[in-house]
């Protein structure tokens, strides 16, 4: 009776997929008001996105579908900015990864059958579904963590843009030309998003602190975003900040000390329990031998 109930969940869960996939639900009437009475349209970002690679190639048939259940999440879209990867790529990469997890653990029972060992159907087919799950979210873990790391080095790269900003500002540069000199100066895909920030500026009319909040709000750099209000200040005002700038560059390197030492203390204490693991292995190669003679004798 269980073996039934549990095919015919599956049989009822494929049966749904497919037909989400071919008539994905249309927008209820009150989505279709709110979109209609939207006060502008959202502005385009600043981030260019990639949407190539073999995932994208291969898991193309489940992008719909997966964008119909709502993903990504607005969270994972920001982190996909940062990593400059489009919606539709980690989609088809989950959805491959979610067939190839189900479909691998399937090819065990054929190479025990070569030898001769069977395995009950259950077996490979708990594991598959373990695998499949596990495929699928496996994209999202990694794309948390690589973009933490993006964010990250972004802020170190920030740390010396200041510097180089104040430094052109001391020389008697002005605001928009300080910002512009010291994104020229830097190398990095940082200072490569802050460069098509400023020329987006040039190109769209707005002035650069706009646009700079724009990229801070995309890429979730808090520096960035507190940058642009205190250049605005300047811009605007009229105001100083030079002082202000280097404060904020002293505090992002002491900021990213700290990070860096409770990173190195993490490593350390996770350090530990292999240590531990391997002083309990070594006593107990040495006092294998003792015991086994005493027992012996006895």
């Amino acid at each position: 009776m269980t073996t039934i109930v549990v095919l015919a969940a599956g049989f009822g869960l494929g049966v749904w997929a497919l037909v989400v996939w071919l008539l994905p639900p249309a927008p209820s009437l009150a989505s279709a008001l709110a979109a209609s009475r939207a006060p502008q349209p959202r502005r385009p970002t600043i981030t260019d996105t990639e949407t190539g690679g073999w995932a994208a190639r291969w898991g193309r048939p489940a992008v719909r579908p997966l964008a119909a259940l709502g993903l990504p999440s607005a969270r994972q879209q920001r982190d996909l900015l940062v990593l400059g990867r489009a919606p539709e790529a980690l989609l088809a990469e989950k959805g491959v990864l979610a067939v190839l997890g189900v479909l691998l653990p399937s090819l065990l029972p054929l190479l025990l059958w070569a030898i001769g060992v069977t395995l009950p159907w259950q077996v490979p087919a708990v594991a598959g579904l373990a695998c499949g799950i596990g495929g699928f979210v496996l994209p999202d873990l990694d794309l948390r963590r690589h973009a933490q790391r993006k964010r990250t080095a972004f802020r170190h790269a920030l740390g010396a843009y200041l510097n180089l900003v104040r430094v052109s500002l001391a020389g008697g540069a002005g605001v928009d030309g300080a910002l512009t000199d010291a994104a020229e100066i830097g190398q990095g895909w940082a200072f490569a998003r802050i460069r098509r920030a400023l020329t987006t500026a040039r190109m769209t009319r707005a002035t650069p602190w706009e646009t700079l909040r724009q990229l801070g709000e995309e890429l979730e750099v808090r520096e960035l975003i507190e940058l642009s209000s205190s250049v605005s200040l300047a811009g605007t005002e009229g105001a100083k900040v030079r002082a202000s700038l280097a404060a904020k560059a002293a505090a992002m390197r002491t900021h990213e000390l700290t990070e860096a030492e409770a990173e190195a203390q993490a490593a350390t204490e996770r350090m530990s329990l292999p240590v531990i693991c391997l002083f309990a292995g070594f006593l107990l190669f040495i006092a294998y031998p003792a015991v086994a003679t005493v027992l012996g004798s006895l």
